[in-house]
């Protein structure tokens, strides 16, 4: 089939315009690296990071709690109050039915009020946490939030499995900061703290809001040669767009949790555009056929091939490695509403799975995977949202957990590490039936290269500053990090294979610390 000149060019312009839809011209401008597809042996030494972010500022005060008396009497204290206080039931506290009166706190109980759930699930780190300043406890205990029983319930959950960790306290840092530096302003602070844009982007990034790099690219950009011809699979992301995953060579590879993009006109019989094999072929004579174009459409069109060609090699390898038995995630079920619904998260973390199932036909040894999870902004009506939140990000990790443990026969468990970021955590106190923006919070941990079943960095001092108390860890309602998020990546990327200069590069700000490796990485 042969077209004029400006035919083509009017199908080249429909297809750029397509853009926005997801057809095949986002992923042309990302392809300048890819080279043929071709399958190879299963690659030796394979590693992988999973980025989980939970946006909107998720509140780890409710989702990690120190339990021991001292700390929950002051748990308790801020935020058993306001018309819908959002404080969890001590453990062992059994759940409450429906209309009954609660023996804890004497209110009537309904599905959203965390009587209904039951107490918080205790764990019991390896490692005994210091006891910090101003708490008076001989040791400490802890709990998980009761929505997330999938990871720490049963021998074979991730956390009592030791694959599962908690780092505490972490957040944005560019020098250790003491609660009284934070006050007076008297060490350099990250920029714009408690807006979400800025301080999404600093996670991911270490910029603020306009950040064009982010350290998960940057780390792909150390393993690029190491990929060989697929290097484009290196930074995936299965939650669209994250400056996360942009590094100075990098560019990541979108790919839909439906794992077939809508477009796949190649060679191959089975290629399809909409659902027509016909037009298919007709659009990929038109974008192979450049004769006539100028030198612009003519790398336009090249790099609309390659995206083509790579859909299609990650179609290939979806189909036909041990990536098409991975299985869908049981469905999950609203702890509040006891209904089934959607799980984004888990989806997401299926594709991630297929991904890592398809390494050994792509030819891929390091890859770097971003998704993530929405709504955790909960200024009001927490109980509910924050609870089929956390429920979903339990549901998804120990789906993903699972299936790593069994990828076309191999336990692929000790070459993925999973871990949790978000926007901020939240203020200690309730603000009535919610919480607002704060600063340091709490994270996760998951692989079976992680030293599990413990805690690591400083649980902090728990309770806001009252006559008699004074929190050193915490100004006013905001928790001041102990640990920098630059040195939970330090080391993350260690584990992942990169060297310390590396290490100092991405994060310049990593040797104002003096412990650059947190030890959670075995």
């Amino acid at each position: 089939m042969r077209h004029s000149p400006a035919s083509r060019r009017h199908f080249l312009k429909m297809m750029a315009a397509a853009a926005p839809l997801g057809v095949a011209a986002p992923f042309a401008l990302q392809m300048a690296t890819l080279g043929s597809a071709a399958a190879q042996s299963a690659p030796t030494g394979y590693k992988a990071l999973v980025c989980i972010f939970l946006f909107g500022g998720n509140d780890s005060h409710n989702m990690v709690l120190a339990t021991d008396t001292d700390s929950w009497n002051r748990y308790f204290l801020a935020r058993n109050t306001g018309n819908d206080p959002i404080a969890l039931m001590p453990p062992g506290t059994p759940a409450a039915a429906v209309g009954s009166v609660s023996p804890v706190t004497a209110r009537t109980v309904t599905r959203s009020t965390p009587e209904f759930l039951g107490g918080v699930l205790p764990i019991t780190p390896q490692t005994p946490n210091p006891i910090p300043a101003g708490t008076a406890a001989s040791t400490r205990t802890f709990g998980l939030h009761p929505a997330m029983a999938p990871l720490v319930q049963g021998a074979a959950s991730p956390w009592n499995a030791g694959r599962l960790a908690v780092v505490a306290n972490v957040g944005p840092l560019i020098t250790p900061t003491t609660k009284a530096q934070y006050v007076a302003r008297s060490v350099p602070l990250p920029l714009n703290l408690m807006s979400h844009n800025d301080q999404q982007s600093i996670w991911q990034s270490g910029a603020a809001e306009g950040a064009q790099r982010g350290w998960g690219g940057l780390m792909a950009d150390t393993m690029l040669a190491q990929n060989g011809s697929n290097s484009v699979f290196t930074a995936v992301s299965a939650n669209g767009n994250a400056v996360f995953l942009s590094g100075a060579t990098a560019v990541q590879y979108q790919i839909s949790t439906a794992a077939q993009p809508a477009i796949q006109p190649t060679a191959a019989a089975a290629s399809t555009l909409y659902g027509s094999a016909v037009a298919a072929q007709a659009l990929s004579e038109s974008i192979r056929d450049t004769s006539g174009l100028s030198l612009f459409a003519q790398d336009h069109a090249a790099m609309t091939r390659r995206a083509m060609d790579s859909a299609q090699a990650l179609n290939s390898a979806f189909a036909t490695t041990s990536a098409a038995a991975i299985p869908a995630p049981s469905p999950y079920v609203n702890p509040v509403t006891g209904l089934v619904e959607a799980n984004t998260l888990a989806t997401q973390l299926m594709t991630v799975a297929r991904s890592v199932a398809a390494a050994p036909v792509l030819g891929v040894t390091r890859q770097v995977f971003f998704v993530g999870l929405g709504g955790f902004d909960t200024h009001d009506l927490q109980n509910p949202t924050h609870t089929n939140l956390l429920g979903k990000v339990a549901h998804a990790m120990a789906y993903f957990d699972g299936v790593l443990g069994n990828v076309g026969g191999l336990n692929m468990r000790g070459a993925v590490t999973t871990f949790t970021m978000s926007d901020f955590s939240r203020t200690f106190s309730s603000n009535g039936d919610g919480t607002d923006h704060a600063w340091g919070g709490h994270q996760f941990i998951m692989g079976g290269a992680v030293r599990g079943r413990d805690m690591f960095g400083q649980f902090p001092t728990v309770g806001v500053d009252r006559t008699g108390f004074s929190n050193p860890n915490m100004s006013g309602n905001i928790l001041v990090p102990t640990t920098s998020v630059y040195q939970l990546g330090a080391t993350l990327g260690k584990w992942f294979g990169l060297t310390d200069a590396q290490l100092l590069t991405i994060f310049p700000n990593l040797g104002n610390f003096s412990l650059r490796d947190l030890g959670f990485m075995a």
